[in-house]
């Protein structure tokens, strides 16, 4: 995998799931050439930060630690990265009406046990909610969070919307289609959708030159 800098790959939080947010911070995806965003640790705690799953002193306490355990940190990065692409196969295949390798569910499962082993059930705005163990500093914190959100997606009636951008080129970029009709194809019109767009008219006109 190639990979994108800070500056060229910001932190992108518009696919209507946290878990499918996670899935897309591979950019061209679907190509044969996908440009990584997750380089080193401190880019996935700033992915982190960015997505709201800590505050400025828990993405400090981590990058703190990592920098007393870098070789934790490496192993922590790189099961990041191995969960990002199952889910990314997971529900890339159920976007395609396939269904998922019964392996990527296995390796989700591992990762949603560990995960689901940190939960609790607290008081909450007069109710109860769930919450993470607050144990500090743990590396691989912000993998619970994208887990559950794998797991609950999966077991919602949103999974039907789940869509995965058509762009030929191999965007591959994943969302919720929040559409009326389910009609969306695109990462965003601006982008990809533009470019399809753009690609229709130039091949409407070459045939009515023909013609």
């Amino acid at each position: 995998m190639e990979t994108a800098t800070a500056a060229e790959k910001p932190c992108d939080f518009e696919a209507g799931n946290l878990c499918l947010d996670f899935s897309n911070t591979a950019e061209w995806h679907a190509s044969a050439h996908p440009l990584e965003s997750l380089n080193a640790y401190a880019d996935l705690v700033s992915w982190s930060r960015a997505g709201g799953l800590m505050s400025d002193e828990e993405a400090s306490a981590l990058l703190v630690e990592a920098a007393r355990q870098p070789e934790e940190a490496a192993r922590i990065l790189a099961k990041a990265i191995k969960l990002r692409e199952t889910i990314y196969r997971i529900f890339s295949s159920l976007a395609q009406d396939e269904k998922p390798a019964a392996t990527d569910l296995e390796e989700l499962n591992t990762t949603l046990a560990q995960a689901m082993a940190r939960a609790r059930v607290v008081p909450l705005n007069g109710g109860f909610g769930w919450a993470w163990s607050r144990e500090e500093p743990v590396l691989d914190k912000m993998l619970w969070p994208v887990a559950r959100s794998a797991a609950d997606l999966l077991t919602s009636d949103r999974l039907e919307r789940v869509g995965q951008c058509a762009d030929d080129r191999g965007c591959g970029w994943l969302f919720i289609d929040t559409s009326r009709n389910r009609s969306r194809q695109w990462c965003s019109m601006e982008s990809c959708g533009n470019r399809a767009k753009a690609k229709r008219h130039y091949e409407r006109s070459k045939r009515k030159d023909v013609g």
